[in-house]
């Protein structure tokens, strides 16, 4: 048969039922895929269709805004990747003209397919829920929060991010459950983030989302917050760019800031906030004071607390109490070199280790020292800021949770820094 002739070159005509039937059952997909896409094709037609052998001809059905909602339904569970993400497209592109009482059960009836689709077993199909809901003021809220709480990013990010309907509670709740990998900063994006859970955010000590969230202007951070977050960055660089273009910083905030950022950043940190000659004099004297002194300085500091460490450890008393001490007072280079006396391992690798955020190899790191799983966890949060995520846990509590040949294993990754 001639497709044209069919159906018309210009226009989709009307077409009778027992013509419908026919094409239902023409041996050529295209002429079955063709009559899934007319618009006035019969609603039992197009549930006849949802199982044809052919997955362009189901994607058709999938797409025809007339398809009936046990069609959808049907469609919503196909074994075709492709008809389930075309379906997902066209319910979330219908929902919001489902308005209004008369629309009442066909809406009931299209959150049901969507329901299905927001829960599919490929993070795809849920993703392009999530992309096409996550500014919708319609989506039922059931929904949203299913995909806030999803384990991918790719679903979870566009609602947590935009979403209007998720509450400040629901997203003190979602931080404290667990969001996925990757999507906190998306929380920390969010327009207008309110105090309480930008301090959430801040006490994740995620690098990712402490820099998007000094990076939101409109984020609402409290300045005994933004002091937390000040000490946080100090040793870690790509956070000073961010802290710096800060709108809201005090006097005060900026000269602990130029304490340790780059003198580049000083001169943005000036220009940005328009400052008084006094002040701006008063903040490079203190970075030429630091680039003056801070190599000796550091260097002897380095010193002292390296041969604490090593008198301590010919005494035969450096010891965990010794090392917590240390940890809680940022003494870093006493803990590279107790690290280094306690597991014997080299202190170039003892950082290399800690630098890395990784919470297992930190936690072999410890083993290693002989320490107790309870110091392993301080270890990684206050010393290597693994994320909340990565962290290694204790084994009933207090056990190391790997095998020594796991642990070896973990170590014989790196090399001297």
């Amino acid at each position: 048969m001639v497709l044209g002739k069919l159906f018309g070159r210009n226009k989709v005509k009307a077409i009778s039922y027992e013509e419908s039937k026919l094409l239902a059952n023409d041996k050529n997909p295209k002429v079955r895929a063709k009559l899934a896409a007319n618009p006035h094709a019969k609603p039992e037609v197009l549930y006849y269709l949802t199982e044809d052998k052919s997955s362009d001809v189901r994607k058709v059905v999938a797409k025809n805004e007339n398809t009936p909602y046990q069609a959808n339904n049907i469609l919503a569970q196909d074994e075709n990747d492709e008809v389930r993400s075309e379906l997902a497209r066209k319910i979330c592109r219908l929902l919001p003209s489902l308005s209004g009482d008369e629309a009442g059960q066909v809406r009931e009836q299209t959150i049901e397919t969507l329901e299905l689709l927001a829960a599919d077993q490929l993070p795809a199909v849920r993703a392009i829920v999530s992309e096409a809901l996550k500014e919708s003021l319609e989506a039922p809220k059931h929904i949203i929060l299913s995909l806030a709480k999803d384990a991918e990013e790719i679903v979870a990010s566009p609602v947590l991010e935009y979403s209007p309907l998720l509450s400040e509670a629901d997203l003190l709740e979602i931080i404290a459950s667990g969001v996925a990998t990757g999507s906190l900063p998306a929380i920390a994006r969010r327009k207008n983030l309110a105090e309480d859970v930008t301090d959430a955010v801040a006490a994740t000590l995620e690098v990712p989302a402490v820099a998007a969230l000094l990076a939101n202007k409109s984020a609402r951070v409290r300045e005994e917050t933004l002091d937390q977050l000040i000490s946080q960055a100090e040793g870690i660089e790509t956070l000073h760019e961010p802290l710096v273009m800060r709108v809201d910083l005090s006097i005060r905030a900026m000269k602990r800031i130029a304490g340790f950022v780059a003198s580049s950043l000083v001169d943005k940190l000036v220009e940005k906030n328009n400052l008084s000659k006094e002040v701006e004099k008063e903040l490079k004297k203190q970075v030429k004071g630091k680039i003056d002194e801070a190599n000796d300085l550091d260097l002897a500091e380095s010193k002292e607390q390296e041969k604490k460490a090593e008198k301590l450890w010919s005494a035969g008393r450096l010891n965990e109490e010794s090392l917590q001490e240390a940890v809680d007072k940022r003494q870093l280079d006493f803990v590279h070199m107790a690290l280094c006396l306690m597991s014997g391992i080299s202190v170039g690798k003892v950082r290399a280790i800690l630098k890395s955020r990784n919470g297992k190899v930190v936690t072999a790191l410890c083993w290693k020292a002989k320490l107790s799983m309870r110091m392993a966890i301080k270890m990684q949060k206050e010393i290597a800021h693994v994320s909340p995520r990565e962290l290694v846990n204790a084994r009933d509590g207090v056990e190391y949770p790997f095998s020594d040949k796991d642990m070896d294993w973990q170590l014989s990754f790196f090399a001297d820094e």
